[in-house]
């Protein structure tokens, strides 16, 4: 899941204990030979089925050590693609790459910080030094070794959003060239408890922080720091010093609409209140101001200087793409997706190799659409539409993958019926509700509806509507150009367990995401996941034998605009 980022519902909920497996590389039937030490079996039997002991084999062997973390760029990599691959052929899909190929070659640019960088603060107070790691992060998207910022002026921004459309610009009146702007993360909303700002507690996309960073860039200020704060984010610092330490990748810029600051990254809140304290302002009271309308930028007299170096390398990563071609409309297509990549292996403090193993994030989804593939495959009558499984890269370095694929799809958008998201699929047993990440956007959700209640689950919205986790995963950029997608999976409400032991497990988890901890588990509970997949089939199967079906967002949703105008056009 999108770094950095907490599994915020329930959904992603499982009681972990035991230890990690491990498993080798994939032989040329996509079946995985054991590793010393390993539970993988290599004479595992698929099943037409979605089954818990064929997903409980696929995920095993993605979060096993022998894929290091599955990091873009890497030896990893390879395994991961060339698995995915050899998995889509052993189903019988085709390749749904370019020429013919099962894969989609992303451009992309790694850049890795120096950690020895260093912010320098000059203030009322003096000077003072931050350190990265345990009182800020900072990196550059622009490909460049170096860059440097000099007694750049720190601006506070509020929440550094410009919105005509909500009467909300906290740019007002402030030409930021030059300028470093402060910021918090969330939207106005949020933190001031008011259902009539923005969507209250439910984040807007104002709330993202690659939305913040993309308007101080639109605004041409040399560099912005996020204040962190564990609400906010819905993450710990913890998460946020993993996700932005060692190598960072990025699209080329020329594959990327989006604006580029010089530099960006995050602060603490320690940090920060020490900042505006010796600024001679309360950063309570600050909230509060940035929170109500009429907020205007606020100087932190003080500025700011760094030295960023960079190791800058050109690579390219992969999407794999199967499809199961349509027998009457097989330019259509319904599509399954998942990302494949994860934090990859870092060097631990005491100088081993730490490997980010990535087991619910997001192995469990890319086994699910895995599943998911095979019960197409085998089923008759063959399907109406193409259906397709896209296994995308680079969703932890900020769903890059899926950016470039929407760029350059292999089905029209417009031939898009539907766009099914897994990711961090839960694994805390059946539940009895199915929750929608956000609940109220599309049709989608009428059809996933129909599947909920023949297995005697409701829909629910997802626990931690501020959280914004709809914008926090790949079916976000078929969202925004108009695609219907829909992002669903098990609930908090367990039949063994009630909401109560729902709650336990997401606390749980949550200590372990983006962490090594999370490692597959033999004590997983996969009836759940086999239920939710089940249904997640279901509502493609309808959408692929059925070609009247055009699912739309519902009226008032931002993006039906561009889903109309894709139609109309036709």
């Amino acid at each position: 899941m999108h770094r950095p980022l907490l599994i915020g519902t329930l959904a992603a909920a499982l009681a972990l204990a035991g230890c990690n497996r491990d498993a080798a590389s994939p032989d040329a039937n996509g079946q995985a030979a054991p590793a010393p030490g390993s539970s993988a079996d290599a004479t595992h039997a698929f099943t037409p089925e979605i089954t818990a002991a064929d997903f409980a084999e696929l995920t095993r062997t993605l979060a096993s050590d022998a894929f290091e973390g599955r990091a873009p760029g890497s030896a990893g990599e390879e395994k991961t693609v060339e698995y995915i691959r050899a998995q889509y052929e052993r189903i019988g899909l085709q390749p749904g790459g370019a020429d013919g190929s099962w894969y989609q070659t992303v451009p992309m640019i790694e850049t890795t910080a120096d950690t020895a960088t260093t912010l320098r603060i000059v203030g009322p107070q003096g000077e003072r030094t931050l350190a990265f790691g345990d009182q800020m992060v900072i990196g550059t998207r622009t490909g460049q070794a170096q860059v440097s910022v000099a007694d750049s002026e720190l601006v506070f921004v509020g929440y550094g959003v410009d919105a005509p459309e909500q009467n909300w610009n906290d740019y007002a009146g402030l030409d930021v060239k030059g300028k470093t702007v402060v910021m918090l993360v969330n939207d106005p909303g949020f933190h001031a408890k008011d259902a009539q700002l923005f969507e209250g507690d439910r984040m807007t996309y104002y709330g993202r922080w690659t939305y913040k960073f993309e308007e101080a860039a639109r605004k041409g200020a040399s560099a912005a720091l996020i204040i962190h704060d564990t609400p906010g984010a819905s993450y710990g610092w913890d998460v946020v010093k993993n996700s932005w330490s060692g190598a960072q990748f990025d699209l080329r810029a020329e594959d990327d609409p989006e604006p580029r600051l010089p530099a960006q990254g995050w602060i603490t809140g320690d940090v920060a209140r020490e900042l505006f304290s010796a600024a001679g302002l309360d950063l309570d009271a600050q909230i509060a101001a940035a929170s109500r309308r009429g907020f205007r930028p606020v100087p932190l007299k003080a500025s700011v200087s760094f030295d960023l170096a960079s190791t800058i390398a050109e690579k390219s990563s992969r999407n794999v793409i199967g499809v199961l071609p349509g027998s009457e409309r097989p330019d259509e297509a319904v599509i399954y997706m998942g990302h494949w990549d994860h934090l990859g292996a870092h060097e631990g403090e005491d100088g081993q190799k730490v490997i980010y193993n990535g087991a619910v994030d997001n192995a469990t989804g890319i086994a699910g659409i895995i599943e998911i593939a095979e019960r197409f495959a085998t089923a008759q009558p063959a399907p109406k539409r193409s259906v397709a499984f896209l296994a995308v890269t680079l969703e932890e370095s900020g769903l890059l993958g899926s950016k470039y694929y929407v760029a350059h799809p292999s089905f029209e958008l417009s031939k898009i019926a539907a766009v099914i998201n897994l990711d961090a699929m839960s694994v805390a047993g059946p539940s009895r509700d199915f929750v929608v990440t956000g609940m109220g956007n599309s049709e989608l959700e009428d059809l996933l509806k129909v599947e909920a209640e023949r297995q005697g689950r409701v829909l629910a919205e997802e626990g931690n509507p501020a959280g914004g986790f709809y914008f926090r995963s790949d079916h976000f950029n078929f969202a925004k150009a108009g695609v219907p997608a829909l992002y669903a999976k098990g609930g908090g409400d367990l039949v063994d367990g009630g909401t109560a032991g729902g709650e336990a497990a997401a606390k749980d988890y949550a200590t372990r995401y983006h962490q090594p901890g999370d490692v597959f588990r033999d004590e997983w509970n996969l009836e759940g996941v086999v239920q939710d997949l089940e249904a997640l089939y279901g509502v493609g199967r309808a959408l692929a034998d059925d070609t009247t079906l055009w699912p739309n967002w519902y009226e008032g949703n931002p993006f039906k605009a561009n889903r109309d105008a894709m139609m109309s056009a036709q």
